[in-house]
């Protein structure tokens, strides 16, 4: 490789050429088992949130269905591919239940794996050509988060997720595409046009976070398909003087974008989430839960809890923290320390369903009780979502410290405990025909249209209905 060689045209000339052939096995399968993850949130998000309806109304409104060859879950229609991608990326994102990449801070799957699967059934690639793709765009947007630094991209008012995402959606779909080096490189350079995502949502639990995901995915499709058709994007959209590295951080390590590229794999580096909350609560909630079965101690007990996360997550779910103590909304309540505390404290796990304790009087109680600090020995070290606790009972004080959620590659969840989550998401939405479609993404490796293999399942679901 030519030492003058740009970080945009590295990453281009990988995401467009290394073969698949090259992916180990256990990257392959890792990214199966994340996408199987984020379709049961999505399954569940497609009936159960909020912002749902409002998201589909609009694009029934603004026509942008188009011709209908690309699955959503679970919407009883098929969609076009950018809107496929778009909501898709919405749903599989709405819970707050999806993957993260710890060293960038960000959610690899909910903007690469809709894309991917948009591009795959407009291509009607393979199974196996679906998931390398997926793998390359994690590749793409995980080293981009890293060479942001997470923290000075925050501090700029950064949803990185949404941000690098875009480059992860379009890698992927570039490479079901058939982009050479030349086009990926021109992909790059529309997706940093559209590159977006602001944290202001934090402000009012505003339903942006969910919408910017999906967009990113919808416009990393977007830009892989100019370029196919032809189109000339900017050069050196990544690390030229005005490229995306520059612009969007104060602290960028350009050279953490390339780093290990084809060699060390940050797909196994992706954790998968325990309970539908920022990733900044977990650690916390693991260790309060682990404290209490050991303790044998209750709500009732609690004086008071000290929490003790990295800057970032201070910023994202303890500040300002009288807002936090009472969230009115489930995004609201999805960056709140004080909340996850409360419900860990009160049902002694933390799901989904939970969410019924919003606003509650016994909620509130145990939110006033909980302060959240930074606590700087957390910081410089490898992975960001570590957490002290204090906990105060009129008889005793406890104190853990938790360096990393459960979840994380170390302890990566067992196939049978992503097929509970999975079922646990997507059966009061599908029934038994969750089953079916857990083992049809199961199966997913061995499929070799991908068009003819979501129409079986499609036609599955509709003889059961």
């Amino acid at each position: 490789m030519q030492a003058s060689i740009t970080r945009t045209a590295e990453l281009a000339q990988f995401a467009a050429t290394f073969p698949g052939s090259r992916i180990p096995e256990e990257v392959i399968d890792r990214a199966l088992a994340l996408l199987i993850d984020l379709i049961g949130s999505a399954v569940r998000a497609s009936r159960e949130v909020e912002s749902t309806p409002s998201i589909i109304a609009m694009v029934d409104r603004m026509g942008l269905a188009g011709e209908s060859v690309c699955t959503v879950f679970d919407l009883d229609r098929r969609y076009g591919p950018a809107a496929a991608a778009l909501l898709n990326g919405v749903f599989g994102h709405s819970l707050d239940f999806d993957d993260t990449h710890a060293d960038s801070s960000l959610h690899p799957s909910a903007p690469v794996v809709p894309a991917a699967l948009a591009a795959a059934q407009m291509t009607n690639a393979s199974g196996q050509e679906m998931l390398a793709a997926i793998v390359i765009g994690y590749e793409v947007c995980c080293r981009l988060g890293n060479a942001l630094d997470p923290s000075a991209h925050y501090a700029r008012g950064f949803h990185p997720t949404a941000t690098a995402g875009v480059f992860g959606a379009c890698a992927a779909a570039g490479r079901l595409l058939g982009l050479d080096e030349r086009q990926m490189i021109s992909a790059f350079g529309v997706a940093a046009s559209q590159a977006s995502g602001s944290l202001q949502f934090l402000v009012n639990g505003a339903w942006n976070k969910r919408y910017q995901v999906g967009e990113a995915a919808m416009k990393g499709l977007v830009a892989a398909t100019l370029a196919a058709e032809g189109f000339k994007g900017a050069s050196d959209a990544i690390d030229g003087k005005h490229g995306f590295l520059t612009g969007y951080s104060d602290g960028a390590r350009v050279e953490l974008s390339t780093v290990g590229l084809g060699k060390v794999w940050e797909t196994m580096r992706i954790g998968m989430k325990p309970y539908p909350a920022c990733r900044y609560t977990h650690a916390a909630v693991d260790g309060l839960l682990d404290l209490m079965a050991r303790e044998n101690f209750g709500a009732a007990d609690v004086q008071s809890i000290t929490i003790g996360l990295h800057r970032n997550g201070v910023t994202l779910v303890g500040e300002p923290l009288t807002e936090k103590c009472r969230p009115c909304s489930i995004v609201e309540g999805q960056f709140s320390m004080p909340f996850a505390v409360a419900v860990a404290l009160l049902r002694g796990r933390f799901g989904w369903d939970d969410y019924d304790l919003l606003g509650s009087r016994e909620t509130d109680a145990i939110c006033d009780r909980v302060d959240v600090v930074r606590d700087p020995s957390l910081e410089g070290k490898a992975h960001p979502f570590g957490a002290s606790l204090t906990v105060f009972t009129e008889t005793k004080t406890y104190q853990s410290r938790i360096a990393d959620p459960s979840g994380e590659p170390a302890t990566f969840p067992a196939p049978e405990a992503i097929a509970a989550k999975f079922l646990m998401l997507a059966r009061p939405v599908l029934g038994d025909n969750a089953d079916h479609l857990l083992r049809r993404l199961r199966d997913l490796p061995s499929a070799d249209d991908l068009s003819c293999w979501f129409e079986t399942m499609e036609k599955h679901e509709a003889m059961a209905s």
